[in-house]
């Protein structure tokens, strides 16, 4: 699994005004972690953020192949 790095800028810009933090928070990882995902300083293929996304979009009832990669 490999996060969609540009969907999630789009969804966190949209919907959190820009702020990494607030997103980190609500999917319940390190906002630090998501960062460097974000900025490229880490690897987007992170089971930890791709597994924590998979949960937010199934709370949230989106689909969590539009911020995914499936291998």
């Amino acid at each position: 699994m490999e996060a969609k790095i540009e969907e999630l800028r789009q969804l966190i810009q949209k919907e959190y005004r820009g702020n990494q933090s607030w997103f980190a928070e609500d999917i319940g990882i390190n906002a630090s972690y998501l960062s460097e995902i974000i900025n490229k300083r880490k690897s987007a293929k992170s089971n930890k953020l791709c597994l924590a996304i998979i949960k937010w979009c199934e709370k949230k009832k989106r689909d969590y192949k539009r911020y995914i990669f499936l291998d």
